[in-house]
């Protein structure tokens, strides 16, 4: 059998040397293991490569830039039954790399995931935000929309068997590889492992942006699953909206603050449903996720002239209002105005009507990349 540890690396001159020597070739040589060391040279401007070379490693040149991006480069590299994954900055513990994939050797797991927060985090390690806040609450998330019965959903040092990751079809080029990985095994049905590890303080310059990068890791799974973000907030938001507009519309009463906060809320549940369409036929369209039966059934009877209608209903519905508006302000010598909430009106109007035209040209245009028909 043979180990591939695949390692990405941008400019880590100085400790990629280290890192690829605290493999423990002898130790997996005499329980008959073959291994290679791949080092995924991600368009680095200092010695990297060389270093990674003079240690033992085979380096490759990864041609776009991106964590995910320098993995798929690896992995099409590797030639073992199993890959270990790790960074180059001396923060996973390699020296285990035998005992960390006991599980796949004795048939109880085809993957396994190291969890730094089940094990030892050393001083320095990992800022207190991804530790106590970040980490926890992204891994919360994934846990409850996949079921993946995780720990530690973005602890980079992992093992593999080789067949059941060329299975998962990974595409991600960012940060977000991490997620899409463990998204993609938990619907699967692939067998996790978790393993505790010790987790050190990197050497050399960190290349995370907490904010940024959570964002991506939340909005990949938002990609996969929109309906909990999307869907039940924007229903309702939506008939809040519409119950507080219609009151005011109906009684004609003078509620102007009501008014403002129910077309806001009219107006922003409307856009998160549009929004929950988008993100499913994306995902539908590019291969992330299978759509729910209704926007499968918009995105196979989708017609741009039935949108383009409706936009233009509510959009001249609300110009003709602002018209009205208009007269009336011009018939009282553009003196005082007291037609404030049919301008309301006509400018929430106007906005449906223009969220739907833009809606239906973007999906238009995204579907001209499917097989799916658009009238």
């Amino acid at each position: 059998m043979k180990i591939s540890i695949v390692i990405p690396a941008l400019n880590e001159e100085g400790i990629v040397g280290k890192t690829v020597r605290t493999v423990p070739l002898d130790k997996l040589h005499e329980h008959g293991l073959e291994t290679e060391i791949i080092v995924v040279d991600n368009a680095s401007t200092d010695n990297t490569a060389k270093e990674a070379e003079e240690a033992g490693a085979r380096v490759v040149l990864g041609s776009k830039r991106g964590y995910g991006n320098a993995y798929l480069k690896g992995f099409s590299e590797a030639t073992g039954d199993i890959v270990v994954m790790g960074d180059a900055d001396g923060t996973y513990p390699f020296q285990i790399t035998y005992e960390f994939i006991q599980p796949i050797l004795k048939g109880e797991a085809d993957f396994v995931m190291g969890s730094r927060l089940k094990g030892d985090i050393k001083p320095g390690a990992m800022p207190a935000l991804h530790k106590y806040i970040g980490n926890p609450f992204l891994t919360w998330v994934l846990n409850k929309l996949f079921g993946a019965g995780i720990s530690d959903a973005h602890c980079g040092m992992r093992a593999i068997k080789k067949d059941t990751l060329d299975d998962l079809h990974l595409k991600s080029g960012g940060m977000e590889f991490a997620s899409e990985m463990v998204i993609e095994a938990a619907r699967k049905n692939v067998k996790i492992a978790e393993i505790p590890i010790t987790y050190y303080p990197r050497e050399g310059e960190s290349k995370l942006s907490s904010f940024a990068d959570g964002w991506r890791h939340l909005r990949f799974m938002m990609l996969y699953r929109p309906t909990p973000f999307l869907l039940g907030p924007g229903l309702i938001a939506l008939a809040v909206g519409i119950i507080l507009t219609l009151t005011v519309a109906i009684q004609g009463d003078s509620r102007l603050h009501t008014l403002i906060l129910g077309s806001l809320l009219l107006i922003i549940g409307y856009q998160m449903l549009l929004a929950w369409i988008h993100f499913g036929a994306f995902g539908t369209v590019y291969g992330f996720s299978k759509s729910s039966g209704v926007v499968k059934k918009i995105m196979s009877y989708h017609s741009l002239g039935r949108e383009l209608s409706i936009g233009l209903i509510f959009l001249v519905a609300g110009i003709v209002g602002g018209l009205y508006v208009l007269y009336s302000w011009s018939a009282v010598g553009f003196g005082s105005l007291y037609q404030v909430q049919y301008a309301m009106l006509a400018l929430m109007l106007s906005i449906l009507g223009i969220q739907t035209i833009f809606s239906g040209m973007f999906l238009s245009l995204m579907l001209l990349a499917n097989d799916y028909k658009s009238d």
